[in-house]
């Protein structure tokens, strides 16, 4: 999850999902999950392809579609 949130790492992203207060998941980190997660890698071609338009420089293939497969008994939320 840490990977498609784009966060640096699992201890970063148990900041969202644990702990005593835990952090308030971004819009823009949710808005990033959500495109992975629905979009095909056509449509994110398309998206970054905008991006560099407005002149964003990033490794190719930065982005991937993503399948999460919760296992049984996973309640594990946004």
């Amino acid at each position: 999850m840490a990977e498609l949130a784009g966060v640096s790492s699992s201890n970063q992203w148990r900041k969202y999902t644990g702990g005593e207060k835990p952090r308030e998941l971004n819009q823009h980190i949710l808005f990033f999950v959500a495109a992975q997660l629905t979009l095909d890698q056509s449509e994110l071609s398309l998206i970054l392809d905008e991006m560099r338009k407005l002149g964003a420089e990033f490794e190719e293939n930065l982005i991937q579609p993503q399948l999460i497969v919760k296992e049984p008994g996973d309640n594990t939320t946004l």
